[in-house]
């Protein structure tokens, strides 16, 4: 069995989005044939302080953009990651230990750090005995520390990027133009946008991921329009929703409003045209979909490309305010929709779909089936206690929250997380406030505990995880909630844990009558 390693990092879902759908690629096509795992080292080794960086510079490219590029172009322009990797020593230890206990036949980075750890691993001349591969999440304007490193690989977007790469004296071989990794997914969904002759009112989706203060009365105007269905995405922001629920009250203001969720491919293919800021995963998942783009935000650096990308190409256009927005909308629609074919007919050329399942076969090919993995990661091995009437002890947490409430991790990760550590069984028991209590309604618009509107979502999630954890780790998963009851004394406070539920309860029922609920499941 082939042992593949993919590293990534949280700066920028672009990173992690990457890393995930190459690892869900590699096991859709080759379950029985490699195993697959995605590690991120700035959060196992530096934790709380990678927690802080991440968030000032998630702060940096949202408020202080300006100053980001100029950090970016430092970085681009000068050896800076190269003078400094001392201050990754932790890292390089921890990289080290994995590479020579997991004997990997191929590592993949998503982000571009990592490469110049395995160069001062390897600075004394040893050979590796591994594939080296690096997924370049950006496009065009690529910052040169991705390509300043050691890869036998370059895998790029699109040729612009290529370009970008031969330019600066990347050899041919190394580069391969393959597509961003979206997920397979979007290869097998169907489109049936333009198969209905009849005149419709076009799908517009609005994926509010800045310019908030401004969103609420956006979507009121775009709610006015007759020619447009609108759909807009929150992620966890509830103050956010209710503000642009009270915008939009009136009857005639026709709008689906959408949280969190993990279904964009089915979005992104179901609606004619996307409002969005130019993130890389974004704007190369509207690009899977043949779903042309209208970018409201360009953060100066890594999304310059992104947005040249669509606006080069026509498959789309820049509108950095509410009234350009408005005005790109009118100029797709008029002429009988003269400027959306045009952006549809240009988008469908640099679509690839099956870019994850290209990179994965890439992969696989390249990696050496020589040395066989062990069953489980050998630092988390143990052995099985047996009891005097022969059965084995249970390794179980029956207690874990996943990014549906207040976790981590997704409940994909949760599972290879526990799996690789030989649990024979996983319950996910996200929070569940009674939003109707003055507390649970306040916490309710924290992002921090499940609403109402993703319940389905977080057991649909779950359930189809399951046949994975039993098939690939021999895992029990099962389905739970934690019911907050949250009071203003302790006497009239309570939180109470379902174990293994089949179906959601109501979380307005009193403690009484939720355990009756639990029990009858």
């Amino acid at each position: 069995m082939k042992k593949i390693l993919i590293f990534t990092a949280g700066f920028g879902e672009g990173h992690n989005t990457a890393a995930r759908n190459v690892r869900d690629a590699v096991e859709h096509i080759a379950p029985d044939e490699a195993k697959v795992e995605v590690l991120d080292l700035f959060d196992s080794c530096y934790g709380k302080l990678n927690d802080w960086v991440r968030k000032a510079y998630i702060a940096a490219i949202n408020r202080t953009p300006r100053v980001w590029g100029k950090i970016y172009n430092v970085i681009d322009g000068t050896q800076f990651v190269e003078s400094n990797m001392a201050i990754l020593a932790k890292m390089k230890r921890a990289m080290s230990d994995l590479l020579a206990e997991l004997e990997p036949d191929a590592v993949v980075s998503t982000y571009p750090i990592y490469n110049y750890v395995i160069d001062a691993i390897y600075s004394d001349g040893r050979p590796k005995s591994f594939a080296q591969i690096t997924v370049i999440t950006d496009s065009i304007t690529v910052n040169s520390i991705w390509y300043r490193c050691t890869s036998d690989y370059f895998l790029v977007a699109n040729d612009d990027t290529a370009n970008v790469l031969r330019n600066a004296g990347v050899p041919e071989p190394q580069i391969r133009i393959f597509g961003f990794p979206v997920t397979y997914r979007f290869a097998e969904i169907p489109d049936s946008r333009y198969l209905n002759g009849e005149k419709e009112p076009r799908r517009v989706l609005y994926l509010i991921n800045s310019g908030k203060k401004e969103a609420p009365a956006l979507v009121r105007r775009l709610c006015e329009r007759t020619d447009i269905r609108l759909t807009v995405t929150v992620g966890r922001d509830r103050a956010l929703r209710k503000e642009i629920e009270n915008e939009v009250k009136a009857p005639a203001h026709c709008v689906e409003i959408i949280g969190w969720s993990n279904r964009m491919p089915e979005l992104l293919t179901t609606h004619h045209l996307v409002i969005t800021k130019a993130g890389g995963a974004t704007v190369q998942e509207a690009i899977a979909a043949r779903t042309p783009v209208i970018i409201s935000q360009v953060v100066p650096g890594q999304e310059e490309g992104n947005a040249r990308l669509i606006v080069e190409n026509d498959c789309g256009c820049l509108a950095p305010g509410p009234d350009e927005i408005v005005e790109a909308l009118t100029g797709a629609f008029s002429h009988g929709e003269k400027g959306l074919k045009t952006w549809v007919d240009n988008i469908s050329k640099l679509s690839k779909p099956d870019a994850s399942l290209q990179i994965a076969r890439f992969i696989l090919e390249l990696a050496s089936p020589e040395n066989a993995p062990p069953k489980r990661l050998q630092h988390f091995s143990r052995g099985v206690s047996k009891r005097r009437d022969g059965r084995s002890i249970l390794l179980c947490d029956l207690h874990t929250h996943s990014i549906f409430s207040d976790g981590k991790l997704t409940v994909r990760e949760l599972v290879d997380f526990y799996g690789q550590r030989s649990f024979d069984a996983l319950c996910l028991t996200d929070h569940i406030c009674d939003h109707t209590s003055l507390i649970g309604a306040v916490t309710n618009l924290s992002g921090m505990v499940l609403t109402l509107d993703e319940v389905g979502e977080y057991f649909d999630t779950i359930e189809r995880e399951k046949i994975r954890a039993s098939d690939k780790y021999d895992m029990i998963l099962m389905a739970g909630l934690e019911f907050n009851k949250d009071g203003l004394t302790k006497r009239s406070s309570a939180h109470l844990l379902a174990v293994d539920l089949k179906q959601p309860i109501d979380p307005e029922l009193s403690i009484i009558q939720t355990i009756a609920e639990i029990h009858a499941q």
